[in-house]
C-alpha cells in the first residue's frame, strides 16, 4: 500500500512498534486520532501481508469505517466479549500514563473499549508527554437536553477546586455544536494545570448530565513515543515509583 500524503515519522514510529505487539488471534480494539489512525493503516498491511485472524471493535464510527476501507473486518464491542488489547492515542500523557483524550469527541467510546481490554496501549508523538495534564482542554461529554445547566454544575465544581474562570466551552463546527457518535455535546475545559486529577474525575462523574470526561487515570500500561528519527521511546507503568 502507498500512502496518499505523507506520514509523520514520529507518528509512523509509533503505529509500526504498536503492530508489533499485536499477535495472531487476538481481540483487538482500534482507537481514534491522527496517531491511530496510521496504525490502522499499518496494521491493515501486516493482516493482509501473513493472513493474520484478528477480531477487531472500534472506538469510533471514523476508525470503523477506516479500517473497512482497508479490508478489515470490525465487529460489535459486545459480539467479543473482553478484548486482549486495546491501541489508542492520546492528547496528553503524563509521567505516571495518565492521559487526556477526546480531542476527537471519541473518549466515550475510547475508555469502554480500554477498560473492557486486558492491556492498553497509547500511541503518540513526543509533543503529547507533559509533566502536569492540563494544557490540552479536557473534553467532557454530556447530553444535550440541560447542557447549559450541566454546565453551570461544572463551572462550580471547578470553583470547589480551586480552579474558578476557567474556561468551560460548547465545542462547535461550522457554527453548530459537534455531535458525538452517541448524539451528545462536548464542553472543552481550558483548565491549564490539573493538580488532583482524581479528584476532579470523581467531582465531574458526579454530575447529572456528564456522560464522560477525558481523564484517563490508571488505565493505560503502556505508552510509545515515536521520534523524528523513526526511533522510539517505551514508558512503562512498571517503571513509574
Amino acid at each position: 500500500m502507498t500512502d496518499p500524503t505523507p506520514v509523520d515519522p514520529a507518528k509512523d514510529a509509533a503505529a509500526r512498534a504498536a503492530v508489533a505487539l499485536v499477535e495472531n488471534g487476538m481481540k483487538l480494539g482500534l482507537g481514534t486520532g491522527s496517531t491511530a489512525k496510521i496504525f490502522v493503516d499499518r496494521l491493515a498491511e501486516r493482516v493482509h501481508a501473513e493472513g493474520m485472524d484478528l477480531r477487531l471493535a472500534s472506538t469510533s464510527k471514523a476508525t470503523a469505517d477506516q479500517a473497512r476501507a482497508l479490508g478489515l473486518v470490525v465487529e460489535e464491542l459486545d459480539d467479543l466479549g473482553w478484548l486482549d488489547l486495546t491501541i489508542d492515542g492520546a492528547d496528553e500523557v503524563d509521567p505516571d500514563l495518565n492521559l487526556i483524550k477526546g480531542g476527537g469527541a471519541a473518549h466515550l467510546r475510547e475508555k469502554i473499549v480500554a477498560t473492557a481490554s486486558d492491556r492498553m496501549v497509547v500511541v503518540a508523538d513526543g509533543g503529547k508527554v507533559v509533566d502536569m495534564l492540563g494544557k490540552f482542554k479536557l473534553p467532557v461529554e454530556v447530553i444535550p437536553f440541560g447542557w447549559e445547566s450541566t454546565r453551570t454544575h461544572i463551572e462550580r465544581v471547578l470553583t470547589d477546586l480551586g480552579m474558578e474562570g476557567r474556561p468551560v466551552v460548547l465545542r462547535q463546527k461550522d457554527g453548530k455544536p459537534v455531535i458525538t457518535d452517541e448524539a451528545n455535546y462536548i464542553l472543552d475545559l481550558a483548565l491549564e494545570e490539573i493538580h488532583d486529577a482524581p479528584r476532579l474525575a470523581r467531582a465531574l462523574n458526579a454530575i447529572a448530565g456528564v456522560v464522560e470526561h477525558g481523564l484517563f487515570l490508571n488505565i493505560c500500561q503502556l505508552a510509545i513515543i515515536g521520534r523524528p528519527d523513526g526511533t522510539v521511546v517505551e514508558l512503562l507503568r512498571e517503571d513509574i515509583e
